[in-house]
């Protein structure tokens, strides 16, 4: 008895069952029509053509497997006998008719993995190729290592966190945020979620979470899964309750019920960053540099206040707390740098009408309240207001004053300087 995995990004299932006799051993003769690659990890049975991109499929899982073993935490010298044998097809009648795709698997569209073999589909993008072997291997190595592979949020989430990888002068490199789109062609993980949120059909992090087996029937549901896993992996404030919750499911226990736990008294901030997050998700993305402060600010005293806005940065907190009901004035000044092409952007509070971003002036200043009470405006973050050089607000409910730079948050990392904002009552 052992776990046979499903895993199609179109379904994913885990069950229980016996598998014997499914797939040929090491000793088996293939026909003419595969090639056979040996790794120190995998030895991999194909029917593509010799090629660079394919034969060293081998050679980038051997070099995945100690970065699986450092995300994981575990030593990778006392598993260095870990192996899986891979099928990568372009045509699957081959395979069946050499006896290494089981008509006892279930149907799947692009992967599987079953105890320590897999099988993906070939693809016409070399990226999304091994993509996908790398992502069924995460779930070979959980099922090895620690003999399931957690809730499914979870282990599609964290696979494809692991999948996403970059090549630096013949070495892969792991949990790579794609920096543009043509980096990782046939992904479309961002692209699911853009269109989702665009859509009004966008998932808040508890219904992720929540993903039952079934959710991954439709592929959305691995985008949003990866969302998740990369969010909470690279921001600040969440990160360190992540990588515990992944101690958690080393030791068979549910991972979500410890990140839900450790992160109660912070559940309401987290889940109004992730609307922000969801909304603005972009290809370089940097998801520490939009991580947002809510701690608490103080009233507005008799004296006006200066508050200076970084323009590489997401949502800034200004420390100010505003009342229900009560206008403040808003002026604002500062030049600044955004948008560099073949030459810096200058920009100034108004922004830049040559280019819009979400519906505004490229580098407009934008203002919004956080409440103090989330019930009583959670999407506040969503519909700022635009200030650019000046303007009153006149806040329905009392909470705390943010300012950020409009633009995309994939392209902060080259803006320059701050405008300087002035905060005052009438």
């Amino acid at each position: 008895m052992f776990e046979i995995r499903r895993s199609v990004f179109g379904h994913n299932v885990v069950t229980t069952g016996i598998l014997l006799a499914l797939v040929p051993g090491a000793g088996f003769c293939a026909g003419a029509e595969l090639r056979r690659l040996e790794g120190k990890h995998l030895t991999l049975w194909t029917d593509l053509p010799a090629g660079p991109e394919v034969d060293r499929l081998p050679e980038y899982f051997d070099q995945a497997y100690p970065l699986y073993c450092d995300f994981f935490g575990v030593d990778s010298k006392k598993h260095e006998a870990w192996h899986m044998v891979g099928y990568v097809m372009k045509d699957r009648n081959r395979f069946v008719r050499n006896g290494m795709l089981p008509h006892a698997l279930p149907k799947f569209e692009h992967g599987f993995t079953a105890g320590n073999r897999l099988w993906v589909v070939d693809q016409p993008s070399d990226y999304y190729r091994r993509h996908l072997l790398l992502h069924e291997g995460v779930h070979g190595f959980c099922l090895a290592l620690f003999d399931w592979c957690g809730p499914p949020w979870f282990m599609e989430g964290l696979a494809e966190l692991l999948a996403t990888h970059r090549i630096e002068n013949g070495r892969i490199i792991l949990n790579s945020f794609p920096a543009e789109r043509e980096s990782v062609p046939m992904w479309g993980r961002i692209k699911l979620v853009q269109d989702a949120f665009r859509e009004k059909r966008a998932l808040t992090l508890e219904r992720v979470l929540a993903f039952g087996p079934s959710a991954h029937l439709d592929t959305t549901a691995y985008a949003w899964s990866w969302a998740a896993a990369a969010f909470l992996e690279a921001h600040p404030a969440y990160h360190d309750a992540f990588r515990r919750s992944i101690d958690d499911f080393k030791r068979r226990k549910d991972p979500t019920e410890r990140l839900k736990t450790e992160l109660r008294d912070e559940w309401n901030a987290l889940a109004a960053e992730w609307k922000v997050f969801v909304q603005s998700l972009e290809y370089g993305h940097d998801i520490a540099s939009t991580a947002i402060d809510f701690s608490p600010g103080k009233p507005l005293a008799g004296e006006p206040r200066e508050v200076l806005v970084r323009a590489d940065r997401g949502w800034q907190n200004s420390g100010i707390r505003l009342a229900s009901g009560r206008p403040v004035i808003l002026s604002a000044r500062g030049r600044f740098i955004v948008a560099r092409t073949t030459a810096p952007w200058p920009c100034e509070p108004p922004g830049v009408t040559l280019r819009y971003y979400q519906g505004r002036p490229l580098g407009i200043l934008l203002a919004a309240v956080v409440p103090d009470d989330p019930g009583d405006n959670p999407n506040s973050l969503l519909f700022p207001y635009e200030v650019g050089t000046g303007a009153t607000i006149r806040p329905e409910v009392a909470g705390t004053l943010l300012f950020k730079i409009n633009d995309c948050a994939g392209e902060l990392h080259d803006n320059m300087g701050e405008v300087t904002v002035t905060v005052r009552r009438p």
